[in-house]
């Protein structure tokens, strides 16, 4: 029986494990947010019960999420290329969760880790033997002043991938353009895909030459961070190509407001100083952080992502050892990519379903994968993989990864797409593995 192997677990950890599935209110594991790492997970931790023998009941794993629909991401990019519909990149959550998964149509308001309880929105209290946090970040549309007005104005010329709602502008603004300045923007700190900011940039440029107007429009990246690229071997890459192909790169530059009326951009520099740039079409990525709901909790760390252990994303504090977090909300010092959710997703199942099963964790360890197809033009894409410590870890090595190719680009542009509707959210694809599940001493 689980409860007779699990006193390796804290006492206050302990609280809740006698809950069944009896009471609508308790669930041996509860996992907040139906993105790519909840559904994933959530998959994962049922399959990983079930190949033991130990299967859980149907209803025992709740996902609480209220949203309407679940988005592919990574495709928004696509979208703003001209590759894609919007309307591909979405489907109805209800229709992503089987049976055997309780949805819950809510949202978490406030955590209680010492009883092992979370408040949802609607004032339910929801109770667990193991927590999942995989509630992603949060999109600071306002965080820019005058954005939100310039996204909802068709002649502004402002746009943004980051969205459902807004990427399909990006190609309308791509495609309007005829002479001027096309600026593209990335914030200092986190983002989703830190690589998404130049994706749209570059195949932008592109379509600008594939219909003759290069010679008219001038391009140009400001972005907040110091380089093109964290890691220095792609970053010279693209910093080469940047220059090869006459775009101008402003370094420490962060976007603080936009006057869409007038067509100008405000930057701060490095220095705290600020400039004003005339654009003809400026698109926009947003600054980003954790979400509100989770910010002062007592499971975040300071900066407000959810604590959790580098390499097995158990929670750091030994009273909340029932708590694990993967995502975009965990405390991972690794990018915030789709990629990076399904190599932790494998990791994180087998972790939680050992401390259910036996009282401790096993030997399963995220070593940071994580990975960003890079488009650098129609046809071609530099795939950047790499793991803890910015050291590249590739799956093509022989290929030159470093090197763009139609290869690369197909993957992004075809196969990724696929996977992620057939494999991925339903827990079948794991990492640079892609579908053979990683097996642990």
């Amino acid at each position: 029986m689980l409860s007779n192997r699990l006193a390796a677990i804290s006492p206050r950890a302990l609280t809740r494990l006698s809950s069944t599935s009896a009471d609508s209110s308790k669930f041996k594991v509860v996992v907040v947010g139906a993105g790519n790492g909840g559904l994933s997970v959530a998959h994962q931790i049922y399959n990983r019960f079930s190949d033991a023998g130990k299967s859980l009941n149907p209803g025992d794993i709740a996902i609480v999420d209220s949203a309407d629909y679940h988005y592919y991401q990574p495709g928004w990019t696509l979208v703003g290329s001209g590759l894609r519909d919007k309307s591909t990149t979405r489907q109805p959550l209800a229709s992503l969760i089987p049976k055997y998964l309780t949805h819950i149509s809510d949202n978490v308001k406030t955590f209680a880790p010492e009883s092992s309880t979370i408040i949802t929105s609607s004032g339910r209290s929801l109770s667990y033997d193991t927590l999942v946090v995989a509630a992603g970040l949060q999109i600071n549309w306002n965080g820019i002043k005058g954005l939100s007005q310039a996204l909802v104005d068709s002649t502004s010329g402002v746009s943004s991938i980051y969205s459902y709602d807004t990427c399909d502008k990006a190609w309308t603004d791509i495609e309007s353009l005829r002479n001027g300045n096309a600026i593209f923007t990335q914030p200092a700190g986190v983002v989703k895909c830190a690589g998404a900011p130049q994706k749209i940039m570059w195949m932008a440029l592109d379509r600008f030459k594939r219909t003759s107007r290069s010679d008219n429009i001038k391009v140009d990246f400001y972005t907040g961070m110091p380089t093109m690229f964290s890691v220095k071997k792609y970053s010279d890459v693209l910093d080469g190509l940047r220059q090869e192909r006459g775009v101008g790169g402003f370094f420490q530059h962060n976007l603080v407001s936009i006057d869409s009326k007038n067509h100008k951009a405000t930057f701060k520099k490095a220095d705290g100083s600020t400039v004003d740039i005339d654009y003809t079409t400026l698109h926009v990525t947003p600054p980003q952080s954790p979400l509100d709901f989770l910010k002062g909790s007592p499971i975040v760390d300071s900066a407000g992502w959810v604590s959790v252990d580098p390499a097995t994303l158990q929670h750091t504090k030994p009273e909340y050892s029932n708590i694990f977090a993967l995502g975009d909300c965990s405390s991972a010092p690794t990018s915030k990519t789709a990629t990076a959710v399904i190599a932790q997703s494998p990791v994180l199942a087998e972790n939680l379903f050992s401390l259910m099963d036996t009282g401790k964790i096993s030997s399963a360890k995220y070593d940071g994968y994580t990975s960003c197809p890079l488009l650098t033009g129609y046809g071609e894409l530099l795939l950047a993989e790499f793991k803890y410590g910015l050291e590249p870890k590739e799956s093509f090595a022989w290929m030159n990864q470093a090197k763009p190719n139609r290869f690369f680009y197909h993957l992004k542009k075809d196969l990724f797409p696929a996977a992620y509707w057939n494999f991925m959210v339903k827990g079948k694809w794991f990492g640079n593995r892609t579908i053979f599940k990683p097996s642990y001493p």
